[in-house]
């Protein structure tokens, strides 16, 4: 009887570690989009720190990440536990917000551009200056990145949380902290390797080895568009993940986008290709024409307020 006992607990915890793998699994689908744009931002607020504290200032915004998830993890588990009518409001928002930050993104770029040309070279001047106090200047970057951080977990805790809304407790406990521990880990491990890349393709560079110079002057000309590729996919994964959860959250459009994707799929010659590719471009379509809108009316409340301030 013991030995019964004994295996149908084991295997209970196998069933529920299956569950909690599954659960991550598509969570971590879901804030794929969240995660790109995490590290190009993360790996950007570090730029500027001296080579020899680049690893120490990852190290603590880290640690300042961890302590993001320590807020974010039981706010979201009360939220489920207590109202969990805000649940789907929430995720929406953050769908909202996701569009908004990359349209915003997509604008700053091509209409603030020197703007953001005259920035480095003020970040540039001000790094030369010897009467600035880089230990200060180091506590700023790494408050900038706790809080770009807290924004991005936020985003990412609350697509998970809808993801298992409708999970017992336990599993929503395990998932949220697994994501929350997978995601930190991941993201500035990552970020560590992308701020260094520049000093390990130097170092080879400075090798005897013909293969080894060549191997690090790659790495040198890699690094720029790595950082590149990352803005970008991480901009179009916003889109498609903040689209794809506001169009899942309006019955109307979720039930359009699968028409049109049994259409598409329907063509003869090339539906096996748009099938499957049609909801997430529709997704993508919705985010950025979402995150336009977002824009619009953040800068028309943003006159109004300013308007009335005045």
């Amino acid at each position: 009887m013991a030995g019964s006992s004994l295996l149908a607990l084991i295997d209970d915890i196998a069933s529920i570690l299956d569950d909690v793998a599954a659960m991550t699994k598509v969570a971590t689908k879901k804030t794929a989009g969240v995660l790109g744009d995490d590290l190009a931002l993360n790996a950007q607020q570090v730029t500027g720190v001296n080579a020899e504290r680049e690893l120490p200032v990852v190290w603590a915004v880290a640690k300042g990440s961890f302590r993001n998830k320590l807020i974010l993890v039981p706010a979201a588990l009360a939220i489920s536990a207590f109202i969990p009518w805000a649940v789907t409001p929430l995720l929406m928002l953050g769908g909202a917000f996701l569009c908004y930050e990359g349209f915003e993104k997509l604008a700053h770029k091509f209409f603030a551009g020197h703007e953001a040309a005259a920035h480095h070279a003020e970040l540039s001047a001000a790094l030369a200056d010897p009467q600035v106090d880089l230990v200060a200047f180091e506590k700023e970057k790494i408050q900038g990145a706790i809080r770009t951080d807290f924004i991005l977990s936020a985003e990412i805790i609350a697509i998970t949380l809808g993801t298992v809304a409708t999970a017992t407790f336990g599993l929503q406990v395990a998932v949220l902290a697994g994501i929350g521990i997978i995601m930190t880990v991941g993201v500035y491990g990552l970020v560590a390797g992308i701020v260094k890349l520049d000093d390990a393709g130097l170092y080879l560079s400075r090798q005897a080895g013909a293969l080894q110079r060549a191997l690090g002057a790659g790495l040198l000309r890699t690094a720029p568009y790595l950082m590149k590729f990352l803005s970008i996919a991480g901009t179009a994964a916003m889109f498609m993940v903040g689209g794809g959860i506001l169009t899942h959250g309006v019955h109307a459009a979720d039930e359009g986008i699968h028409v049109l994707a049994g259409s598409a799929a329907a063509l003869p010659g090339v539906g096996a290709v748009l099938g499957p590719v049609t909801p997430t471009l529709l997704n993508l379509l919705a985010g950025v024409v979402a995150g336009g809108i977002a824009l619009l009316l953040v800068q028309l409340v943003g006159k109004v307020w300013r308007a009335m301030r005045g």
